[in-house]
């Protein structure tokens, strides 16, 4: 059986989670930047307009190395979802079951982003039911989550 949520935390995930950082070489820099302005960039080549995720110095598609960044709407799809009921870090335990989705992005090129679906955890998920990124601050850093719209 779950344990109870605390309805006081302002944040969805416990605390003693490891921080998100940027990658060391900061290919992916403006994606976490991008979150904490709560705007969702996702990378686009700027030869061949083809969007990506996760973020490299190089176009998947063309081999441009002219890569910019594009700020999407925020609204997706839910493409998949996975019910977690086995925490996969120990400051989770608590929060389980939680909802893991994937979202695909239609102003994006289809990419697919991964993260939490806010709400019930035990709420009917609906592949294809449209949702909005949700920005949740932290200190240091912000995390995209998503609910259904």
């Amino acid at each position: 059986m779950a344990e109870a949520r605390d309805e006081t935390r302002t944040t969805y995930l416990p605390a003693g989670m490891p921080a998100p950082t940027a990658a060391s070489d900061g290919v992916d820099r403006e994606f976490w930047e991008g979150a904490r302005r709560h705007e969702l960039m996702i990378q686009r080549c700027k030869d061949c307009g083809t969007f990506q995720m996760t973020p490299e110095w190089i176009c998947h598609s063309c081999h441009s190395l002219d890569v910019g960044w594009h700020r999407a709407s925020g609204r997706g799809r839910i493409y998949s979802f996975e019910r977690v009921w086995h925490p996969a870090h120990p400051a989770l335990k608590g929060a389980c079951p939680y909802l893991v989705v994937v979202v695909e992005l239609p102003d994006a090129g289809k990419v697919r982003l991964v993260g939490n679906l806010l709400g019930d955890p035990m709420q009917e998920v609906r592949f294809d039911a449209p949702v909005e990124a949700v920005f949740e601050d932290h200190e240091g850093y912000t995390l995209i989550q998503w609910r259904v719209v």
